[in-house]
């Protein structure tokens, strides 16, 4: 894992990411080269075109997905992303292109210089996708316990699927407490320091239930750390990866004395700044939308075409949030709070496909101007909801720490909630935001947004 502003991306992505930067760079910077007649022409310009179609395509890239953790896994799906990518981004990038003046050599070889690249990044993908690709990025974990800890450990390694990432096995300290394989269990014959050495450990999860330990243990922990091996408590591995804050593995210490949830002037006037740009721009590029959806929600049904509803916001102070209506007008007419869930016989069919593409948000923006709302963070809930939940789920108050948001990491991260459950869940993807919330990670939500949007998918 590598630590970027406050998030970590596996170093396998990370090399991937860079290496098709450059793929992309090289092809159009050797196509420039090809084009040229003259041997004495400047080939400094062609360095800023390159960089242009490089940043713009890996860009597109992650929109569709290709870069993230759950990545697709078999070559087939991951060309038809790619395929998808380039297809919608070379009219995309030939607009820019005109639009930066380029000279014209360059936008005359763009077509076959992308139809290079894309042949070039399919080929990269079949090799990480189709080869062991571990090298010098192999990461082999030894998980410290046996019990239900570790057990939800080893569930969320398995899940994740990292290529190179490897778990050794567990080392256990009671022998009563055992929620895992036996076979899987190391022969506790040799100390911690030497099982890390034989193995070739890179990262130690300390999973257990009582974390003080005896003196001895938490030598050959210290010992580990001090050889360069990184120790880590579960709570921070399920943080660094899976991007959420685990309630059945957290302790209030870890939240007092652990690092994030930093809150300041500076911090907040920078969002603020963020998010008057970000919804000037967005409520300039979807005022069209806006005005077409407001027709389709006049003409299929009698009722208002905006819904305001009371929602809880920072520090639990209410606000009315805007949204398109997208029930009926008489979705609630017993007055009793109800949560949307699939196939909600109160919404419309022009609810149906507005919600499907989050276009019922877009009202928002105009409470994120006003200041109710950031562009970035937690959903807003109603009061009755929050009460209820505030009971049911520990530390569910520390999401109000910040404005709710349009968007918001839970949102991209998570299907749509419709349960305590959920929300329980979407709490905790909440949580590693508010502990970890800055301008780059509310950038890579945006990315993400877009590609929800895209895929239509966590909509009801």
């Amino acid at each position: 894992m590598v630590r970027l502003f406050s998030y970590y991306f596996p170093s396998n992505t990370l090399f991937q990411m860079g290496l098709e930067a450059v793929l992309l760079f090289a092809t159009i910077f050797l196509g420039g080269l090809l084009q040229r007649t003259t041997g004495s022409a400047d080939f400094t310009t062609l360095i800023f075109p390159a960089v242009i179609f490089a940043v713009f395509m890996t860009t597109m890239i992650s929109v569709f997905g290709l870069y993230r953790r759950d990545q697709p896994r078999t070559f087939s799906s991951a060309a038809a992303r790619v395929l998808f990518a380039f297809s919608l981004g070379f009219p995309l990038l030939f607009a820019v292109s005109h639009w930066f003046s380029l000279e014209s050599a360059w936008l005359d070889s763009l077509a076959l210089n992308n139809v290079l690249a894309l042949s070039g990044i399919l080929a990269l993908r079949a090799i990480f996708i189709n080869t062991l690709f571990a090298g010098p990025f192999a990461y082999r974990v030894l998980v410290i316990g046996t019990g239900t800890e570790a057990a939800a450990v080893d569930k969320a390694l398995r899940a994740s699927a990292f290529p190179g990432l490897t778990m050794v096995g567990f080392y256990s300290l009671d022998a009563s407490d055992v929620a895992v394989s036996p076979q899987r269990i190391l022969p506790r014959v040799v100390s911690i320091v030497d099982t890390v050495k034989f193995h070739g450990i890179d990262e130690i999860i300390v999973a257990l239930r009582e974390r003080r330990g005896d003196a001895m243990t938490l030598e050959q922990l210290l010992t580990c750390k001090l050889e360069g091996i990184r120790v880590v408590e579960q709570s921070t591995f399920f943080e660094h990866l899976g991007g959420e804050v685990r309630i059945d593995a957290l302790r209030a210490s870890w939240l007092i004395f652990g690092d994030g949830f930093r809150q300041g002037r500076m911090r907040s006037f920078v969002k603020r700044a963020f998010d008057l740009g970000a919804s000037i721009v967005l409520l300039a590029i979807a005022l069209p939308v806006m005005l077409m959806t407001a027709i389709a929600i006049a003409v299929e049904s009698n009722g208002p075409v905006f819904y305001r509803q009371e929602r809880v916001g920072r520090q639990m102070k209410p606000f009315n949030v805007l949204k398109f209506r997208s029930m009926r007008a008489d979705a609630e007419a017993d007055g009793v709070p109800r949560w949307a869930n699939a196939n909600d016989t109160r919404i419309t069919r022009v609810g149906q496909f507005i919600r499907r593409y989050r276009i019922d948000e877009l009202p928002q923006i105009f409470n994120v101007v006003m200041g109710d709302m950031s562009f970035v963070g937690p959903r807003p809930e109603r009061p009755y909801f929050v009460e209820q939940l505030a009971e049911q789920i520990p530390y569910y108050s520390a999401r109000h720490s910040i404005k709710p948001g349009l968007t918001g990491w839970a949102q991209v991260s998570y299907r749509y909630g419709s349960s305590v459950d959920d929300a329980l869940h979407k709490l905790q993807f909440d949580l590693y935001y508010v502990k970890n919330h800055t301008i780059f990670l509310d950038l890579l939500i945006l990315l993400k947004t877009v590609e929800v949007v895209l895929s239509g998918d966590s909509a009801h």
